[in-house]
């Protein structure tokens, strides 16, 4: 790449080519872009920011939340709140979606996002990030109901990864590229595009802790890889785990591998741990854009139809092959 891209240069090529992106949707993209860069600023600070530890409250789901999970929250429901082309938000954080005020009857788009994802990380210093999909408004009143579409609606998602570097990953369904925040000048640069995840891998990502918990394809999938070159799968396997999804998956998205987070039989009701919505939605889009693949362990997320705002999933994604075979799996029962 010879001469580094804006990430609004680069969103200038995508209204203008063949991916005809919408300029009311380039414009969001670039308001949530800025929420990052300041989300990006407060996790830096850190300790000399007094944002970490805890803040003395729970989410939706029942979790404690983080000092920097509420900051990021802010963050992005007031970067958001001036937008025209924005009808509504819908965020792990809160328990219903947030209608953008009523003066402008001209939102076009709903906007979810998971503001702080990893922050049981945050206080040891580890990458966290920021995951955000965009629907389109169908019309009428918005409420909780009109974020219920598939993940195959999904217009646009992203993740924003806070770590050595501050890297933005993004697609509008015409590839994953990558974009690098250069502190000095205070804009996303392009680094990365067409994004590719490599069919095959020797690495794969999962709570090793939960072993005695999974069911029996999940089990079998991860002893094959155990046994190595003297196993079924001829090659020895790399685990890795950093429990913070936007740090795995952006692992995955660079150099392959497979993530997994199934369901278990600590909460047998529940079919699974992440978020439909905020997480697994979004990544399995940009997943599927660079190439891999993304299921529950027995269906193409994009295809399952929510029911709920919160609604959980387990999840199988990353390198393409390897997906299919956990799949397999499963389906064989």
């Amino acid at each position: 790449m010879s001469k580094r891209k804006s990430l609004t240069q680069y969103l200038i090529e995508q209204q203008r080519g063949d991916a005809q992106l919408p300029p009311q949707l380039r414009l969001l993209i670039e308001v949530v872009a800025r929420a990052c860069k300041g989300i990006a600023i407060s996790v830096n600070k850190g300790a000399l920011g007094d944002v970490l530890g805890t803040a003395g409250s729970e989410n939706v789901q029942g979790e404690v939340q983080k000092k920097l999970d509420i900051i990021a929250n802010e963050v992005l429901i007031e970067a958001n709140e001036w937008g025209g082309h924005l009808a509504g938000m819908a965020s792990e954080e809160m328990d219903d979606m947030h209608a953008v005020p009523l003066h402008y009857p001209q939102g076009e788009y709903l906007l979810l996002f998971d503001p702080l994802d990893g922050s049981s990380n945050i206080d040891v210093n580890v990458s966290i990030g920021t995951i955000f999909s965009v629907l389109k408004h169908k019309g009428g009143e918005v409420s909780n109901d009109s974020f219920l579409q598939a993940g195959t609606e999904q217009v646009c998602a992203g993740y924003c990864v806070y770590g050595p570097q501050t890297t933005l990953v993004l697609t509008v369904g015409h590839g994953v590229a990558m974009f690098t925040l250069d502190r000095e000048q205070g804009s996303f640069v392009q680094t990365a595009d067409n994004v590719q995840i490599p069919a095959d891998t020797k690495e794969f990502a999962i709570n090793m802790s939960n072993l005695r918990h999974w069911d029996a394809p999940v089990k079998r999938y991860i002893d094959e890889c155990l046994q190595g070159k003297e196993g079924p799968r001829g090659k020895d396997f790399n685990m890795r785990w950093i429990a913070s999804m936007v740090a795995d998956v952006h692992r995955i998205m660079t150099r392959g591998g497979i993530f997994m987070y199934p369901w278990d039989k600590r909460e047998p009701t529940k079919p699974g741990k992440l978020r439909l919505m905020y997480e697994a939605n979004p990544m399995s889009f940009l997943i599927e854009q660079a190439g891999g693949a993304s299921t529950n362990g027995k269906q193409r997320i994009m295809e399952i139809q929510p029911g709920q705002l919160h609604e959980r999933v387990s999840v199988v994604m990353g390198s393409k092959n390897e997906v299919e075979r956990v799949t397999q799996y499963h389906l064989e029962g």
